[in-house]
């Protein structure tokens, strides 16, 4: 009699480690996806990079060209509307539709580049001042202080007042305002992390100080910093509106938001869509950027992303 074959024991299927440890920006993405407001507005402000990126294409005419004959055409679902001009004129005969997708190009720009200036000499004075809080600590802390004393849109009218209107000066103001939130948050950030283990260890290995400021310190403080910067750039952005409202800005004819609302002020009885779609527009695009910002911090924060 044959004896019977043993079943053979079968060894353990492996596991995907990707279920098991995934990937950071898998984790990112699942963290910010949660927040379904996060999601529409990173929606919505892929739909405005696109137009701003695309503009001479997406655009149906030039933002620039008169129709005289098309004098504050209402917009199309309105009666004498036009689907030529999809959102109707201006007091001059402009399609709005067009101004808004070039003004979109010029209202980014100055929003992520204001961002940019400020958020570079941001950090190395927080950094400075959270490695050195006794030395240059008090003296940074002191002009933030001075800084954030005087209102914000004031403070950024008054160096446009100086440098005089235009793009740059606009860039330069608004960077201005916003250096000293950059600051703060810096030297917050740092003064919790140098008492941690991993930063006395590397004292000890014998590591530079650029290398504990830049390599050791820094990327474990962005995550907030990262998030201050998003809602900069909505804060950015309403101020260029502001200033090109107040005529400080961007000046006419380019087409920007703040100053589409400036020039069409004076028609907002007889032609509400001049004002109104502009400023719809501002109210959607900073509405979208916070709540990206909301989401991101979800997300970074330690905290708040494994909550549901």
């Amino acid at each position: 009699m044959t004896r019977p074959i043993a079943n053979p024991v079968t060894a353990p299927s492996p596991v995907d480690q990707s279920l098991l440890y995934p990937s950071p920006y898998k984790e990112f993405w699942q963290a910010f996806s949660r927040n379904k407001g996060a999601v529409a507005g990173l929606a919505f402000m892929c739909l405005v990079v696109f137009s701003a990126l695309f503009a001479p294409w997406v655009a149906p005419h030039n933002p620039s060209e008169q129709y005289r004959d098309f004098l504050l055409t209402p917009p199309v679902w309105l009666e004498g509307g036009s689907w030529q001009f999809i959102l109707g004129t201006d007091e001059v005969g402009r399609d709005l539709l067009s101004r808004l997708i070039q003004g979109a190009r010029l209202s980014l720009l100055i929003g992520l580049s204001s961002v940019v200036i400020s958020l570079i000499p941001g950090i190395f004075c927080g950094l400075l001042a959270g490695f050195f809080p006794r030395i240059l600590g008090p003296s940074i802390m002191r002009l933030m202080d001075v800084m954030l004393a005087l209102p914000s849109l004031l403070l950024a009218v008054a160096i446009v007042a100086i440098l005089g209107p235009g793009l740059l000066n606009t860039v330069i103001a608004i960077a201005i305002v916003s250096l000293p939130s950059y600051v703060r948050l810096t030297r917050a950030a740092v003064m919790g992390e140098l008492n941690r283990d991993y930063v006395t260890a590397a004292r000890l290995a014998g590591a530079s100080l650029p290398r504990l400021m830049f390599v050791t310190v820094l990327p474990n403080c962005m995550a907030p910093l990262i998030v201050q910067a998003t809602l900069s750039f909505s804060s950015a952005i309403l101020d260029a509106a502001a200033l090109g409202f107040l005529g400080l800005g961007v000046q006419p004819p380019t087409p920007e938001w703040g100053t589409m609302l400036a020039s069409a002020r004076d028609y907002i009885e007889r032609a509400w869509w001049v004002v109104s779609l502009p400023g719809l527009t501002i109210l959607l695009t900073v509405l979208a950027i916070n709540l990206m910002g909301d989401g991101l911090r979800d997300a970074l924060d330690p905290k708040l992303k494994n909550a549901v």
